[in-house]
């Protein structure tokens, strides 16, 4: 549906709390502007003391019997909601599985180049899985892949804690490591 060359986006967003007129019960257990509490009033008192202070009455437990309301200022509760949940996002770590490729034949140089990026991740906090890849002959040799798995889960002993041993999927040897917790 298109309004006058835009497009519709729909209703605006529903608001999480009902304020002043919004609160359509016959009593509210009130708390006040400076935090305390004023008892069980009338839903048209509360919102009247509310608008004699310039501020608004805002239900925060809608499910209590009679619902909470708080008189406060709604543009500045909206705004620290917002920014305490950014905040809380922020802090989150998501932990992510890193994968780390080796081969049965890998030269010592370029196994320590792979143990130095998995030593990266896993001092991110992020989980490593080493995969080993056979290919034609190699996979006769398959106790060689074992040996560099060994050689692997030793060297980052101190900084990792092995998951998942190293085990066969296909032509696929592989192992998890976990970080180890500070």
């Amino acid at each position: 549906m298109r309004i006058r060359g835009r497009r519709y986006a729909g209703p605006p967003p529903k608001e999480k709390h009902r304020i002043n007129e919004a609160i359509r019960v016959r009593q509210v257990r009130l708390i006040d502007a400076e935090g305390e509490q004023a008892g069980v009033v009338d839903t048209e008192n509360a919102i009247a003391m509310a608008k004699e202070q310039g501020l608004d009455l805002v239900e925060v437990a809608p499910e209590a019997s009679p619902p909470v309301c708080k008189i406060l200022d709604y543009g500045k509760f909206k705004y620290l909601a917002k920014k305490k949940e950014h905040d809380a996002k922020k802090k989150q770590h998501h932990v992510v599985i890193k994968e780390v490729r080796v081969r049965p034949k890998i030269d010592v140089h370029d196994l320590e180049t792979k143990l130095r990026k998995a030593r990266e991740f896993l001092g991110a906090g992020d989980k490593v899985q080493v995969n080993m890849l056979f290919r034609g002959r190699e996979h006769h040799f398959r106790d060689r892949g074992f040996t560099v798995m060994e050689s692997i889960k030793e060297q980052l002993a101190d900084c990792s804690k092995v998951e998942r041993e190293p085990s066969r999927e296909g032509n696929r040897l592989i192992m998890i490591l976990n970080p180890l917790t500070k």
